[in-house]
């Protein structure tokens, strides 16, 4: 059984979240990685001879069937990446935790990315400003079929959670202790509301204890779980600002609320604006933005709007054809996913210049072939 294995490798010291996704990939199978050769092993990238040592000497003394019938006694319910369940969106990341644990209320609709989810994040002591924009974009989302993530922290994360229960969405807290842990305490009537209307999940087991190492990996779930990261207010050294640079970094969306450069609460945000994340400037502009009335489960409550919906046309399909691109920029044609792509990462695809890419990128937009979002963002039309 696979599981076994994830969690006999979950075991082995200096193997992280990174290093497991090359493992799997290397051999398509954990098993066949735990049960491969020195030799075998090393032809997997990024692991050098001392690693390998630790690998071989530390999965020695291991049982992977005994490992995961004790692991199963306080930790009855978890998912691996090669789990079918297993959240699609956070396959796409670079370090997919290896064990995700969960509480509550799973929908699989959801984790194959068929619901789309949103994160919200901020900082533990927002202003009045803060807490009131949190609430109204919360409602707002969860009003049209949004799931809201946040990590059940003070302060805004609080906020968005309940804001969103209190319309009868759905939302998700992703932990950095064991899902058994109430952090903070005074959260307690929270975290059993959003056990009984959304899901809580974490990548550590049952029993562990809050620890500050443990909250930025966290954060890089969070991002890693959602379309889009959405920072309500945030000083310059918020840890939110470490979830919206993962988003970066995964090539999702960021969008920050903006306020006084007065406010020490806002300069997080309006940095992250600085550098090209989208403004939040109101309900209706962030979810036209955002791509309109996602698809809802059945299950979801249809709940009426505060305000006029956009109307949302079925996206265009694909009708550019290749021959209609010089055969000197499809590299960077090909370099445009369907999907946003960020523009540093089409110009280290492309292999062309910063200049070039800008000027052709440009005149593609005015041809209508693509269009431009924002954080520098791009897709095909």
């Amino acid at each position: 059984m696979e599981q076994y294995y994830w969690v006999a490798w979950s075991q082995i010291k200096g193997i992280g979240p990174s290093r497991l996704k090359k493992i799997w990939h290397g051999f398509g199978s954990m098993e066949r990685a735990w049960k491969a050769s020195g030799q075998e092993l090393g032809a997997v990238d990024g692991l050098g001879d001392k690693l390998i040592r630790l690998i071989l000497a530390g999965r020695s003394p291991l049982d992977p069937e005994r490992l995961y019938h004790e692991h199963l006694e306080k930790n009855p319910q978890f998912w691996t990446p090669a789990d079918p369940e297993y959240p699609k969106l956070l396959l796409e990341i670079p370090s997919p935790p290896p064990l995700l644990y969960y509480q509550g209320q799973v929908k699989l609709l959801e984790n194959q990315g068929q619901i789309p989810a949103i994160a919200m994040v901020g900082t533990r002591h927002p202003s009045e400003h803060g807490k009131r924009w949190t609430g109204r974009i919360s409602k707002a989302l969860a009003q049209v079929g949004f799931s809201i993530v946040s990590g059940m922290a003070q302060g805004v994360d609080g906020i968005a959670h309940s804001a969103c229960l209190q319309t009868g969405g759905r939302t998700i807290a992703v932990l950095g202790t064991g899902i058994d842990q109430i952090y903070p305490a005074s959260h307690r009537n929270l975290y059993n509301e959003i056990l009984a209307q959304g899901l809580i999940l974490s990548e550590y087991p049952a029993g562990t204890r809050p620890d500050r190492s443990h909250f930025p990996a966290r954060n890089r779930i969070i991002a890693g779980l959602t379309r889009a990261t959405l920072v309500m207010e945030a000083p310059s050294r918020s840890g939110s600002l470490i979830t919206a640079h993962y988003a970066m970094d995964f090539n999702r969306e960021v969008y920050a609320l903006p306020n006084s450069p007065e406010q020490q609460a806002a300069t997080g945000c309006l940095d992250l604006i600085r550098r090209g994340a989208g403004m939040i400037l109101g309900e209706t502009q962030l979810i036209e933005e955002l791509g309109g009335l996602p698809q809802l489960d059945e299950a979801s409550p249809q709940l009426s709007l505060p305000f006029t919906a956009p109307t949302v046309e079925p996206p265009p399909q694909p009708s550019t054809d290749f021959r209609q691109i010089a055969p000197e920029l499809l590299p960077l044609w090909q370099a445009i996913a369907p999907e946003p792509t960020a523009f540093d990462l089409i110009v280290v695809q492309s292999g062309m210049g910063a200049d070039q890419v800008s000027a052709t990128l440009l005149q593609w937009e005015l041809e209508g072939l693509i269009t431009q979002l924002p954080g520098m963002r791009y897709r095909r039309l």
